[in-house]
């Protein structure tokens, strides 16, 4: 049996329509999970809404709407995004499913069976926009006198009688699991926030709310809903079946990832493995933050009017684009920007000019000249040894990026360019044109090695850009079960009848106003 992988994004907050972050964060964590099942691993990917709390309520309210109507609008446009950026998951989970409160509730049953929950009075401040508690020493003061939260969003002052979780209590077992499990935390700089924050001293943390009643009722006291985050953590559960602690639960969980944004790596990184050793449940093995995406260098603003839709990118675009375009070019675990004609450049570059060029040069002259089907092998010389060689090391190096404690996909992508270029350089030096004029035979062998390297790029490729790498291999005659990492030892085979030769990637253009 394979060995299973569990993935998960962070489950977005629906109080409006998705934006480039999302698209980003469900990108990143789908090619992920497309990668480990390349590679054999039986995968699963949840994503998700998280429809409760006090901001869900107050932008319905503004709307005129009933709360539950947002969430089933704004819920239904992040499925549309999963479904156009062709994001693979398993499971799409809403915080408002009735199994989700059920499993909510499991959890919370599970604290307070071990002591960790009691009734007080929470007197603090509180952001809405962040669904967060803060301490006094971590308010600022903003323009006019503002109090704002270390994230820059406004605080209000809250009083109210509360459920607290004993997480002062877990201190002590947190500081030890970031000690025994560096890798728990990735990248680095977001472990080292994490360690700051906690070797500061953890207060108890107030987990239920009595001001509005959106959200999973505590078990046993009658007008508390759930701190959002309790439920919304949850949800990492709900997508593998629990309270039910057998089938999917024991065979995915814990989860190997939780990708995240940096700006919710202390609920994450925190409280939720310490909500996790009160219920006496297994930690994830890692909770990854990745970085924020700017437009221009410029952080997304609706005031500034530099919010970009991601479903108009793609339209505009192509999917395969976007997506190549956000994995390749952003560090990944650090900030990235974009803009109209950075990814025009970066997939012009890449994919039309490396790719997709040397596609059809080669494929056009098997076509031409060798009746449409692949040529014979012939004798591999030092530049085909050099040229195959080459390509299993990469395939190493690309999967020891995507495998090892700190995710480096950008670099993977980068070796992978690397090699079409390499390949394309192969080519142009070995020129099949003119030897099909002086030696037919070694013509026929350099277009066989080429047609070999640009299968083996194409399902190296494939985690990141599926629809083009799949319509490549349609072109190579590849059967759809010979398309994963085992199929990379197993050669394109000598007088395969091949389609047509057709464009893949199209040069894109900017449009005069998008310029530099």
């Amino acid at each position: 049996m394979s060995e299973p992988f569990y993935i998960t994004t962070a489950i977005s907050y629906p109080n409006g329509r998705p934006h480039i972050g999302h698209a980003y964060e469900a990108i990143a964590a789908d090619a992920i999970a497309r990668f480990h099942r390349l590679n054999g691993r039986d995968v699963r990917l949840i994503t998700g809404t998280d429809e409760h709390g006090l901001k869900m309520v107050q932008t319905a309210r503004s709307a005129g709407v009933e709360t539950i109507k947002l969430a089933d609008e704004m819920s239904s446009y992040f499925i549309e995004m999963c479904h156009k950026l062709n994001i693979r998951h398993d499971g799409f989970r809403r915080t408002s499913e009735a199994a989700h409160h059920e499993a909510s509730k499991a959890l919370w049953r599970a604290m307070e069976a071990n002591g960790d929950l009691y009734l007080d009075r929470y007197e603090g401040w509180y952001s809405v926009r962040d669904e967060a508690f803060y301490a006094e020493d971590e308010i600022e003061t903003g323009e006019g006198g503002e109090k704002l939260s270390p994230q820059g969003t406004p605080v209000e002052w809250t009083a109210e009688e509360t459920w607290f979780f004993k997480l002062s209590k877990y201190q002590d077992k947190l500081l030890k699991l970031y000690e025994d499990h560096p890798e728990f935390i990735a990248p680095e700089s977001r472990r080292n926030e994490v360690l700051r924050f906690v070797e500061s001293g953890l207060r108890d943390l107030s987990v239920s709310r009595t001001s509005f009643d959106w959200g999973v009722p505590v078990p046993g006291s009658p007008g508390h809903v759930m701190y959002v985050w309790v439920d919304a953590l949850t949800t990492y559960m709900t997508g593998v079946g629990y309270p039910d602690e057998k089938g999917m639960f024991a065979k995915y969980w814990p989860a190997d990832i939780h990708l995240i944004g940096k700006d919710i790596v202390r609920f994450h990184a925190v409280y939720w493995p310490a909500f996790l050793m009160s219920a006496g449940l297994p930690l994830p093995k890692q909770v990854f933050g990745h970085g924020f995406l700017l437009n221009r260098g410029e952080k997304m603003s609706k005031s500034v009017g530099n919010v970009v839709d991601p479903m108009e990118l793609a339209e505009r675009f192509g999917v395969d684009q976007l997506r190549y375009f956000l994995l390749a070019d952003v560090v990944f675990g650090k900030d990235g920007t974009y803009s109209a004609d950075a990814i025009v450049t970066k997939t012009n570059a890449d994919l039309a000019n490396n790719f997709g060029n040397l596609a059809q040069r080669s494929l056009s002259m098997i076509a031409k000249n060798c009746d449409g089907k692949v040529p014979p092998r012939g004798v591999a010389t030092e530049a085909e040894q050099q040229l195959l060689k080459q390509l299993d090391d990469c395939f190493a190096e690309v999967t020891a990026a995507m495998t090892g404690g700190s995710l480096k996909i950008d670099h993977a992508l980068d070796v992978i360019r690397e090699r079409l270029s390499a390949t394309n350089s192969y080519f142009a030096d070995q020129a099949p044109w003119a030897l099909r004029k002086t030696d037919p035979a070694r013509a026929d062998s350099v277009l066989y090695h080429t047609a070999e390297a640009i299968r083996k790029l194409a399902i190296m490729l494939r985690w990141a850009i599926p629809e083009s790498c799949d319509r490549m291999l349609d072109l190579l005659a590849q059967s759809p079960d010979a398309r994963d990492f085992e199929h990379l030892a197993v050669p394109i085979a000598a007088g395969l009848e091949l389609p047509q030769p057709q464009g893949i990637f199209p040069r894109l253009e900017l449009l005069t106003e998008e310029g530099a």
